[in-house]
């Protein structure tokens, strides 16, 4: 346990990491901003649909917003270049999650693990070697650090790896190849390969391989015989993912982050490179980028008795968190991917196909009058996809069209809705209970009954291909 926890090791695995997380993040900020994203997302929407418990959660304006994601991307680059390190940990860590938590609509599991990163950078001395911070105070320079400032990336894509695989573990992924028999046909085009993805045989062997990857690929980078494989297989498959499916940084994300289980040797070539490179780029001599560094002993950080046993508590409490979390959904009855109680923060990636459309009918007992609502009317095109497969959404907008009425001074108005959804290619059937009144269903984490039953037999379209 000491070799895994205490024990001192280089502090180059920390330091790479830090500065290609922070690189990475500086792209996908600059990346989002460049789209257009910040104004499509957190601008544009008249309605937001927060998380649970995180209602206090809202946009600061089209100027806060922009204000924000500059302040984002300020932190990103000041986590890449140890520069005032520990406020730009903190602040990014801040900006992202808020920003993750004004609209679930947007809730991608790799959003969640750049928080859960970022969260954990705070705690570690990432900017004490090959960091602006080292250069403007050589006295925080440090050679090695415990182990535990490494291990828990290693222990936190571990996590989300074997999730992910387990999660694959279901019939339709096993059994049907589902979603990818739907998925990889569109890509038929694709030269060379393209008739190979059109074979229902190819999204079987991807779907076994990949959940195979998933449980196996953190062992086999653990261990130094098989970690160059292992690596390999890692640019593999998410290359592979980034080139068929539309899932933005994340390959890269985990492409970079993965690196961090080559042994410190490998960071301490890749650190010399980076000297190397900038000493080119500013005329300098070998030496100057940290002053006196062959003059000193070896120096290691050993945090106090008291920060270690602060750090154990807060590290421990949140690994029990990312242990129970993805197992919540056995708490709920039904099929997961219909309810999606549970389903969010549990690192399922990629697993169904989802689609349908709603029609939300408002009855007004005062005056007898009937209406359907024009959902365009408040939600941008995305919003209204996403909450039409996904039953906690629905009611969310459900409460917020009871709140919209009794502002027009149309009091205690009867909300149901016609939801219709298909699951990885299965026949159209409804989801909610149309008898039911949404605005006299609480909002909260029980089970929601008012969801009608899926059993994951019923008859799929591809059974007529």
């Amino acid at each position: 346990m000491r070799k895994y926890v205490t024990a001192q090791t280089s502090i180059a695995p920390l330091a790479v990491f830090r500065v290609l997380f922070g690189f990475i993040m500086t792209v996908s900020i600059l990346r989002f901003a460049l789209k257009g994203w910040i104004h499509a997302l957190y601008v544009k929407p008249t309605y937001y649909f927060t998380f649970y418990g995180f209602d206090w959660v809202r946009p600061l304006g089209e100027a806060g917003m922009y204000a924000l994601f500059l302040l984002m991307g300020l932190a990103a680059l000041g986590i890449m270049l140890g520069w005032h390190y520990r406020l730009a940990a903190v602040l990014f860590f801040l900006s992202f999650t808020y920003v993750e938590l004004i609209d679930k609509t947007n809730y991608l599991n790799h959003y969640y693990f750049v928080s859960i990163v970022s969260f954990l950078l705070i705690w570690v001395p990432a900017h004490r070697a090959f960091s602006l911070d080292v250069r403007r105070r050589p006295s925080l320079r440090v050679d090695t650090v415990p182990a535990w400032t490494t291990g828990i990336f290693k222990l936190q894509l571990g996590l989300v790896y074997v999730y992910a695989g387990l999660a694959k573990l279901n019939p339709d992924w096993l059994f049907e190849a589902l979603p990818l028999r739907l998925w990889l046909p569109a890509h038929a085009h694709l030269p060379l390969i393209g008739p190979l993805l059109d074979e229902p045989l190819t999204a079987y062997v991807f779907s076994w391989a990949g959940a195979l990857y998933d449980l196996t690929i953190v062992f086999f980078l653990l261990w130094k015989r098989t970690r160059l494989a292992a690596y390999l297989a890692v640019l593999a498959f998410h290359l592979t993912t980034a080139l068929l499916f539309q899932i933005g940084m994340f390959p890269y994300i985990m492409i970079l982050c993965t690196l961090i289980f080559f042994p410190a040797s490998f960071h301490e070539r890749l650190i010399a490179g980076g000297k190397t490179i900038w000493r080119f780029m500013t005329r300098r001599r070998a030496g100057v980028l940290v002053r006196g560094a062959a003059d000193r002993a070896p120096v290691s950080f050993r945090p106090g008795r008291r920060a270690s046993l602060a750090l154990a508590v807060l590290l421990g409490l949140h690994f029990a968190l990312q242990i129970l979390i993805p197992l919540r959904s056995i708490l709920y009855p039904g099929h997961l991917f219909w309810t999606e109680e549970g389903y969010r923060f549990s690192w399922r990636v990629m697993l169904m196909e989802k689609a349908g459309y709603t029609v939300f009918r408002v009855h007004d007992p005062a005056t007898g009058r009937r209406w359907e609502v024009p959902n365009w009317a408040y939600l941008t095109p995305y919003q209204e996809k996403m909450m039409s497969t996904q039953p906690d959404m629905i009611l969310q907008f459900a409460h917020f069209l009871e709140e919209e009425y009794r502002r027009q001074g149309i009091e205690d108005v009867e909300i149901t809705v016609e939801a219709h959804v298909t699951l990885n290619g299965r026949k159209s059937r409804l989801m909610i209970d149309p008898g039911v009144d949404l605005t006299e269903v609480k909002r909260d984490l029980r089970p929601k009954t008012w969801i009608l039953p899926f059993t994951g037999r019923e008859e799929s379209w591809l059974t007529h291909r």
